[in-house]
């Protein structure tokens, strides 16, 4: 599995030479744009990286054995919040 570092890493590094590119065009519009879809990105990335790392804690627990059933754990989990 790949470390949370690394994901908004290359997430980072793809927005950046967009972002460049864009400036090196002058493109104020696009600049903001990509700027606005890279936070965008990375608050979606990192929602789904909380919900991996609850469903692998999950499956450390010796009663859950299926992905159906980390998935139904968490799922109760959340309606208790």
């Amino acid at each position: 599995m790949r470390s949370r570092d690394k994901i908004l890493t290359n997430l980072e590094s793809i927005y950046r030479e967009a972002y460049d590119r864009a400036q090196q065009a002058e493109d104020a519009g696009r600049m903001m744009d990509t700027d606005a879809a890279y936070q965008r990105e990375q608050l979606l990335l990192e929602v789904l990286m909380d919900i991996r790392d609850a469903i692998h804690s999950i499956g450390d627990a010796p009663n859950e054995k299926t992905a159906l059933q980390k998935l139904q754990a968490l799922k109760k989990l959340t309606k208790l919040r």
